[in-house]
């Protein structure tokens, strides 16, 4: 019998197989289909440039980019931590209770102390308890990540409002606290620079380190990973304690951004941000998927927000457009998935 040696693929895409082709590409064992497959929501998104750009002259300018990259730099952040779940097989969908009580938070204690550095830390920190609440409901005690995160959002949704007294935290007096939103560097503003970071950082550690490949593993086979030594239970808790961090960091970035922290914010991010990560390619059973693709999807959907908006097609429409491109997106995944069986 001949011995089969198995080669760890090093792609971008954590967990993706590389395929024996009929058409080689560059020598590699990677078919045209591959490619296509992983590269499509590239083509989508310079085909809806191109007509955005024609059904709205001024999308390209530097200012109306700038405004698409602000607006959507705190959904894109929890987009990060969301794709790091997701390929993990799970589902956060607290982060929008999290965004919220990052915001009152961030004002709230800005408010009582006048440190904004004093309020941020204290913002991240619950985002990170709440991570952990996360991580230890779903990986110790095995409870459905989906059950786990609806009832610890009405949970942290409750607490949000109790800390605010159901009130808005109103910032007009202490302009430190702007900073975090209003703040521009070569010209951009702060928020578009911690989303590149978080896009940037969150790539290269899924795609090229061992702690990414470990996650795609637990995805795709989580006995098989616990079967090869790896600590899956504390992986698993990993990542909503990152993406408790980062729903935290984007709430208090809008909360800088509108000058006031509420309790009633963030009632579709986590739809959201799941919508960019599935509409992005990263399957939702697990096991596959990119922080690069995200930041992908992240575009496709800013920018068709944006062309919407400048069309004045209500709010109703839109809805049905996006709630189709993501039925679409894992129809498509399903359909790539039984191909390849």
């Amino acid at each position: 019998m001949t011995k089969t040696t198995l080669v760890e693929p090093q792609a971008a895409d954590v967990g993706q197989p590389v395929l024996g082709a009929r058409n080689a590409f560059f020598g590699q064992g990677i078919s045209w289909a591959y490619l296509a497959g992983k590269y499509s929501m590239v083509g989508v998104l310079i085909v809806l440039i191109a007509v955005a750009t024609i059904l709205y002259p001024g999308f390209l300018s530097s200012g109306n980019i700038g405004n698409i990259l602000s607006q959507n730099a705190a959904v894109g952040i929890i987009a990060v931590g969301m794709t790091f779940v997701i390929i993990t097989g799970g589902f956060d969908l607290s982060v929008g209770a999290v965004y919220a009580l990052g915001s009152v938070i961030y004002a709230g204690v800005t408010l009582q102390t006048g440190s904004v550095f004093v309020a941020g830390l204290a913002a991240l920190l619950a985002g990170i308890v709440a991570g952990i609440a996360n991580g230890a409901l779903v990986s110790l005690l095995k409870i459905n990540p989906f059950v786990a995160t609806l009832g610890t959002a009405s949970v942290i949704s409750g607490i949000a409002y109790i800390y605010s007294d159901s009130s808005p935290f109103i910032v007009n007096k202490i302009p430190e606290f702007r900073d975090l939103a209003l703040t521009y560097i070569a010209g951009v503003s702060l928020p578009i620079w911690i989303l590149a970071a978080a896009f940037i950082i969150g790539t290269v550690v899924l795609a090229k380190t061992s702690y990414g490949r470990n996650i795609a593993a637990i995805g795709g086979n989580y006995e098989a990973a616990w079967l090869s030594g790896l600590r899956v239970k504390g992986l698993s808790a990993g990542v909503y304690i990152l993406t408790g961090g980062l729903a935290a960091l984007a709430g208090m970035m809008d909360s800088s951004r509108l000058g006031v922290g509420q309790a009633d914010v963030g009632a579709t991010i986590a739809l959201d941000a799941i919508a960019i990560v599935v509409v992005g390619g990263t399957s939702l059973r697990g096991g596959e998927g990119a922080v690069w693709r995200s930041a992908i999807g992240l575009l496709i959907l800013a920018a068709l927000t944006n062309v919407f908006y400048s069309l004045n097609v209500t709010q109703n429409w839109q809805l049905i457009a996006k709630g189709t491109i993501v039925v679409a997106a894992v129809a498509v995944d399903a359909l790539m998935r039984s191909r390849r069986r």
